[in-house]
């Protein structure tokens, strides 16, 4: 149950202010469809977190115990200083077929999860916790937690939240999450 909690954790505070946050926040302004929206995030979501899953997990059993607890907390901790650079949509919705919101989402949800914070917390929570399933289920939850509320809110969303904070809140938790796992390979936890 750690994995997928500290999964889902990590993931539903990092994503807030992430580009597929905004990505989510235009597509329901745009498409006005939250259900076509939620199950194309759904489903990339879970397809690029099982690959990053998969590569965590094999990249994991390569290392020992205290090297890759090392390895897990450095990439936390940088994660928490790249968590704080803001990220913006870029483009507009030119080309993008208006009457199918699901599979718009699917597709650019799927590429803008690619090199993005969360596949990368995917892939080293893989490499750290022995169950993929759980990281895989809790990031891909996480990733919900944060997109329903910009789903259902759109775009009268987008200027209420306290972005800049809540990426204070986010680095915080990664850097934590980063101290744990090096604190456990020096065997101080």
């Amino acid at each position: 149950m750690e994995a997928f909690f500290v999964s889902l954790a990590t993931v539903a505070v990092a994503e807030i202010g992430d580009r597929t946050q905004l990505l989510s926040l235009a597509l329901a302004a745009h498409y006005r469809k939250p259900w076509a929206i939620i199950a194309g995030i759904l489903i990339a979501t879970v397809a690029n977190h099982a690959v990053a899953g998969l590569l965590g997990s094999w990249f994991g059993s390569l290392l020992t115990p205290t090297v890759l607890d090392v390895m897990v907390g450095a990439s936390m901790v940088a994660m928490a200083a790249w968590v704080l650079r803001p990220d913006v949509l870029k483009g507009g919705g030119a080309g993008v077929n208006q009457r199918n919101a699901f599979l718009a989402t699917l597709v650019a949800f799927f590429i803008a999860e690619i090199g993005d914070k969360t596949q990368i917390a995917t892939l080293a929570l893989a490499a750290a916790y022995p169950s993929l399933l759980a990281v895989v289920a809790g990031t891909t939850c996480g990733m919900l937690i944060a997109n329903l509320p910009a789903v259902f809110l759109g775009d009268a969303l987008s200027d209420k939240l306290p972005i800049r904070q809540m990426n204070y809140i986010a680095a915080l938790m990664f850097g934590l999450v980063g101290i744990v796992f090096i604190a456990r390979a020096l065997n101080l936890v």
